[in-house]
């Protein structure tokens, strides 16, 4: 492919994100992924400018654009070697006339800035994230496994964590291959933490989706208890069962939950959960880093919709708890709607529950709860907070 080429193709691959953001479709890597299977002739530094196009100009923009032209004609404006593949040759876009206007830079779309909590940093939403481990106990300890990664940076407070730079190929070393680590960021092993699980008892991870917390758990848990990992979304849960055995947690259980009927589902459980986690659906604010298309995809009603949800699922996993268990909620998202006034709101709705300190190596105090953010603390965006019920 030639450079203006790749800039096409670029425009070509923007338009589909946009289209697949506006009518809830298929993420931007699964785009790339096909859009590159049926283009066997572009090599891999095809491959990989195309791709760097596409997500320079998406970090770009905070509002959905009109185009994929719109956005990159907007990321020209401000490169001029990118403007001049505009050049009109075969396989490459038009010239960018006088009057042409590109899509607005930004960071936060205007509607969700007012939402954002007060301590959340912009600017750093959109960073570039590094690669987190969390090294498996359930097979290895930290100093076997840190000489595989020589460029790994330990992080205070998280034993079990190492960090690697942005892209580094971890799926390809021999400690993930054998299950020695996982990839999880430091946020996500700080919630997992939180839960104070122990050798022995009855947890549930209410959201487990593909069980990166539920593994992290498993590891606490030493393999002792019962642990059950639920979830609504048959594809999503289905993953669990090759990362756990991989892990070596192969005692944990999976419950296929049907949407609107969990209770249903959960009777026999009932005062019977020492901890229950819910990682509840949100918005993925706190994870615009790797996912910046997510911006064009949220909406006003699609962030009532899960505020609404959040709370049904809080309002279920509540009875779940025996006497004196924890319950903790966590979000990847940003907004006080779904992390600060969801745990209020879930107290004024329910009596005998008591919000308990959380001790931890980063995050600042928001509400009730803890807030994580990339810009003060490194991690993905997350908010979250532990309950305990009344003994």
């Amino acid at each position: 492919m030639t450079p203006s080429a790749r800039v096409q193709a670029a425009v070509e691959l923007l338009d589909a994100i946009i289209a697949s953001a506006r009518d809830g479709g298929p993420a931007a890597d699964t785009l790339i992924a096909r859009y590159f299977k049926e283009r066997r002739y572009a090599g891999s530094r095809d491959r990989r400018a195309v791709r760097d196009h596409v997500y320079d100009a998406v970090r770009r923009v905070a509002e959905r654009p009109d185009s994929g032209r719109a956005a990159m004609v907007g990321l020209a404006r401000e490169r001029v070697e990118l403007a001049a593949l505009f050049d009109g040759t075969t396989h490459g876009p038009a010239p960018i006339s006088d009057g042409e206007a590109g899509a607005p830079a930004g960071v936060v779309p205007g509607w969700i800035e007012p939402l954002l909590a007060g301590p959340v940093e912009r600017e750093a939403l959109l960073g570039r994230a590094p690669v987190d481990l969390r090294v498996n106990r359930l097979k290895a300890e930290p100093g076997m496994v840190a000489p595989a990664y020589p460029q790994a940076l330990r992080l205070p407070g998280l034993p079990d964590a190492l960090r690697l730079p942005e892209g580094a190929p971890v799926e390809q070393s021999e400690p993930w291959k054998q299950g020695l680590v996982e990839v999880q960021d430091a946020g996500s092993q700080l919630i997992s933490a939180a839960c104070a699980v122990q050798p022995g008892m009855t947890v549930i991870d209410l959201c487990a989706g593909a069980g990166g917390k539920t593994l992290a758990l498993a590891a606490a848990m030493a393999g002792k208890g019962t642990l059950i990992a639920a979830d609504t979304i048959r594809s999503r849960l289905a993953r669990l069962d090759p990362r756990a055995e991989r892990a070596g947690a192969t005692f944990i259980e999976t419950l296929l939950l049907d949407q609107g009927h969990e209770a249903n589902a959960l009777e026999s459980l009932a005062g019977r959960a020492d901890v229950v986690l819910v990682d509840a659906p949100c918005s993925g604010t706190g994870t615009w880093r790797r996912n910046p298309e997510a911006r064009w995809r949220l909406t006003p009603a699609r962030l009532d919709r899960l505020v609404a949800e959040q709370a049904r699922i809080l309002d279920f996993a509540a009875p779940l708890l025996a006497p004196g268990g924890i319950l903790v909620y966590a979000t990847c998202a940003l907004t006080d709607r779904e992390g600060r006034d969801q745990v209020r709101a879930f107290l004024a709705r329910h009596d005998g529950w008591t919000v308990e300190r959380i001790e931890a190596p980063m995050g600042r105090a928001h509400g009730d709860g803890l807030l994580l953010t990339p810009g003060h603390d490194g991690t993905d965006g997350f908010y979250f907070a532990r309950l305990r019920r009344a003994a």
